[in-house]
């Protein structure tokens, strides 16, 4: 599968021990997991903590995901707010077999149009491999610029846009005035009505929990079939506290990761009850 065919792809959680130190043992079964229902993987993104992550450790979860020889596209996770960081992280990523790239806007300066398009001109220069652009103005404090996007369009690694502004009547607006890029939901909730829209597939925070039942759900409503409302009622439990602490919780309830442990600031106790993602799962039974 190319990069450009994957309809899914799983922002995976990074999984941890008790005592906070990443669970390589969980981390090859989740990630065989995500394999084996044909879903792209997405490592080291806000999901995975990646920002939360020393160098060494991120490092070190790139080379052992690609030791596993999977028969699915990693994308990996850049954003951040020093540039010279964030060309040295792509710097060791290409040394890796790894397939694509997801660029962050930069986050807490709230830059312009033109800082924007600077900013990704580097990092898009700097790699070999297909680069998602990621709007996402709830975390990164400023949305992805229309003049930024015009502006990189035509560059031979600027491939697609992960919208997460949530709101599909933009999602239309901005894949309608740049048709010649992939756009991605990135909000398992709307995923129904961006479907509709023409996006070209899902990045998925849901499908952690439930990667079979994610990936049918996007092949359905990709092809243009009524998909119903299961994705969008259990993917609202996953954001009851900040992400990806719900989905932690609930994946270690279902014994599949050893702790619910997080990085600061990310806390486990910051969850008030797990009665909801609990009931999320059964629908998903039923369904």
């Amino acid at each position: 599968m190319t990069v450009t065919q994957t309809p899914l792809w799983t922002a995976l959680i990074t999984p941890m021990q008790a005592d906070g130190c990443v669970d390589f043992a969980a981390l090859t079964r989740l990630l065989h997991e995500q394999a084996a229902a044909g879903n792209g993987i997405t490592l080291l993104g806000s999901t995975g903590e990646g920002a939360n992550l020393s160098l060494a450790e991120r490092q070190a979860i790139i080379e052992h995901a690609c030791r596993l020889q999977l028969n699915v596209p990693l994308m990996v996770g850049v954003g951040g707010l020093d540039l010279a960081s964030q060309l040295d992280w792509l710097a060791f990523c290409e040394t890796q077999p790894v397939s694509a790239y997801l660029l962050v806007t930069p986050i807490y300066a709230k830059p312009g149009a033109q800082g924007q398009q600077r900013w990704f001109k580097a990092l898009l220069d700097a790699v070999s491999k297909p680069c998602m652009l990621y709007n996402i103005p709830s975390r990164s404090g400023v949305a992805l610029a229309e003049a930024a996007i015009a502006a990189l369009i035509g560059h031979p690694n600027f491939w697609a846009v992960k919208e997460s502004g949530g709101n599909p009547l933009r999602f239309a607006e901005l894949k309608s005035a740049f048709p010649q890029i992939a756009w991605y939901s990135g909000d398992d909730v709307w995923f129904a009505e961006h479907a509709l829209l023409g996006a070209a597939g899902l990045v998925s925070v849901a499908s952690n929990v439930w990667p079979q039942q994610v990936a049918d759900i996007v092949a359905k409503g990709l092809a243009g079939e009524a998909i119903g409302a299961v994705l969008r009622e259990t993917a609202e439990s996953l954001f009851v506290a900040p992400s990806p602490i719900p989905t932690k919780a609930l994946m270690h309830y279902q014994q599949r990761i050893a702790s619910n442990v997080l990085r600061l600031p990310l806390c486990a106790e910051d969850l008030a009850s797990l009665a909801p993602l609990l009931a999320a799962d059964l629908q998903w039974a039923a369904a």
